[in-house]
C-alpha cells in the first residue's frame, strides 16, 4: 500500500503549492487513521452487543457506554502516543523490549484477526441481503471484492482513508435517523448515565474489549505510523487523533443505543438472533429494515478493510516493500472471504475462541506499551512521557489485567 506521505504526494508539484499538498495529505492521513480505529470498533459483532445490552438493560446501558468511553480513551491515548512519538509498531516495539515478545503479540493479533474477518465478511453479505436481497454469500464476495480494489487502487493510501471517512459518516447519519424515528426516552437515558437502576461489571468489560481489543486496538496508531505523522512534533496530532477516535465509536453507540431504547421503551421484545435488526424494523418498518442493512454492510465493510490492514501491518515492517504488503492484505481478504463462502456463515465456536483473545491481545500489548512509556525513554526519541498520561494507563492497564483474567476463563470454558 502507498503510504501517502507528502514526500509521495508532491512529486512534480510546483515549489509554491508543494507545502499547501503537504499539509492537505497530512490532515487527509490523520482524518483516515481517526475513522479506521472507530469503524474497526463498529462491525456487525459491535451492533449486535449494542442491541443485546439495551435490549436488557434498557436506559441503565447509558452508565455502562459511560464507563467504557472513558477507560477506551484512557487505553488509546497511551497507544497511540506510544506508537506514534516512537515511529515504531507496536510488534516491533515489542521485540525492542524483549525479543520475542512482539512475535507473541502478532501471532495473537493475526489469529484473532483471520477469525474476526470471517465473521465481518458474513456481515457484509447479511448486510445486502437485508439492503437489496442479495444472498449473503453472493453479497459477502461482493464486498470482499470492493475492499480488495480499495487495496489494488493505485493511491491505495488515500482511498483507503476516504472510504473509511465515507463510511463512518454514513453509518452516523443513517443511525442518527432512526434515534428521531424511534423517539427514545432521552431524558431517563441522561439521568441512567450516573444514576442507573442497575449496574453490569461483565457488561462494562464486555464492551471494553470489543470496543479496543484485538487488531482494533492498533488501528489507527499504525495507519498513522504509515502517513509519516509521527515523531516528538506531531504529539498534539497523535493526542487529538485517539481522543477523537474513541469518541465517535462512543458517538455511534450512543445514537445506536438511543434508537434501540426508543423501539425496547415502546415495549417491543427484540429477535434473539437479530436484535438490532428487529428493532430498526420495528422503528420504521420495511424501510427501517433496509437503514440496518446499510448500516451493517458499513459497518461490515469497514472492519474487513481494518482487520485485513491491521493484521498485515503486524506480519509487515515499514521496510516491506509495498507489492508485497499489498500482496498479503489480498491474500488475507480471499482466505478470510473464502471460508464464509464455503461454510456460509461465520463459524461460530472460532468466533468465540477469536473473542477471547481479545481480552489476552490486550493487556499483552498494553504492558509492552507502558512498559516503553516508563522505562524506555530511548525508544521514545528522548520524549519525557507525562506523568499524569502513565497514571491514567496503569489503572487503565488494571482494567486490562482483569479483563485478561476473565479471557482466561472464556477459553477454559470452551
Amino acid at each position: 500500500m502507498s503510504h501517502d506521505t507528502p514526500e509521495n504526494t508532491s512529486q512534480s508539484t510546483p515549489p509554491s503549492t508543494g507545502q499547501a499538498v503537504k499539509d492537505a495529505a497530512g490532515r487527509s492521513a490523520v482524518l483516515g487513521a481517526i475513522f479506521l480505529m472507530a469503524t474497526s470498533a463498529i462491525g456487525p459483532g459491535f451492533l449486535t452487543q449494542t442491541a443485546q445490552f439495551t435490549g436488557a438493560m434498557g436506559a441503565a446501558f447509558a452508565c455502562a457506554i459511560l464507563i467504557s468511553i472513558v477507560v477506551d480513551v484512557a487505553v488509546q491515548m497511551n497507544v497511540w502516543r506510544v506508537v506514534g512519538v516512537s515511529g515504531l509498531r507496536a510488534h516491533e516495539l515489542g521485540n525492542r523490549l524483549l525479543p520475542g515478545a512482539g512475535y507473541a503479540l502478532a501471532a495473537l493479533v493475526v489469529l484473532g484477526g483471520l477469525v474476526f474477518n470471517i465473521g465481518n465478511v458474513a456481515g457484509s453479505g447479511i448486510g445486502l441481503d437485508a439492503l437489496l436481497g442479495l444472498e449473503p454469500r453472493i453479497g459477502g464476495a461482493l464486498s470482499a471484492l470492493v475492499a480488495i480494489g480499495i487495496f489494488l487502487s493505485r493511491r491505495a493510501g488515500l482511498a483507503l482513508d476516504r472510504i473509511v471517512v465515507a463510511l463512518g459518516v454514513l453509518m452516523i447519519v443513517a443511525t442518527l435517523v432512526m434515534v428521531f424515528t424511534s423517539s427514545p426516552p432521552v431524558g431517563e437515558a441522561l439521568r441512567s448515565t450516573v444514576a442507573p437502576d442497575t449496574f453490569d461489571a461483565k457488561t462494562v468489560t464486555t464492551i471494553i474489549g470489543g470496543t479496543v481489543g484485538g487488531y482494533i486496538t492498533y488501528a489507527g496508531a499504525h495507519r498513522l505510523i504509515d502517513s509519516g505523522r509521527t515523531g516528538v512534533e506531531h504529539v498534539a496530532d497523535i493526542t487529538r487523533s485517539s481522543v477523537i477516535s474513541i469518541l465517535l465509536t462512543g458517538v455511534m453507540r450512543i445514537l445506536l443505543f438511543l434508537a434501540i431504547l426508543g423501539v425496547v421503551a415502546g415495549g417491543v421484545t427484540l429477535a434473539a438472533d437479530d436484535p438490532a435488526g428487529s428493532a430498526f424494523k420495528a422503528a420504521a418498518g420495511e424501510a427501517g429494515l433496509r437503514m440496518f442493512g446499510l448500516v451493517l454492510w458499513a459497518a461490515a465493510l469497514t472492519s474487513v478493510i481494518g482487520a485485513a490492514y491491521t493484521s498485515v501491518s503486524f506480519l509487515t515492517t515499514q521496510r516491506t516493500p509495498e507489492k508485497v504488503r499489498t500482496a498479503i492484505t489480498v491474500g488475507f481478504i480471499v482466505l478470510t472471504a473464502g471460508i464464509f463462502v464455503v461454510i456460509e456463515q461465520a463459524p461460530a465456536k472460532l468466533l468465540i475462541f477469536a473473542g477471547t483473545f481479545n481480552g489476552l491481545i490486550l493487556p499483552l500489548g498494553f504492558t509492552v506499551l507502558l512498559a516503553v512509556a516508563w522505562f524506555r525513554r530511548d525508544l521514545l526519541h528522548g520524549y519525557r512521557y507525562p506523568m499524569w498520561l502513565k497514571v491514567i494507563g496503569l489503572l487503565a492497564w488494571l482494567l486490562t489485567l482483569w479483563l485478561g483474567w476473565q479471557a482466561l476463563q472464556g477459553l477454559a470454558d470452551l
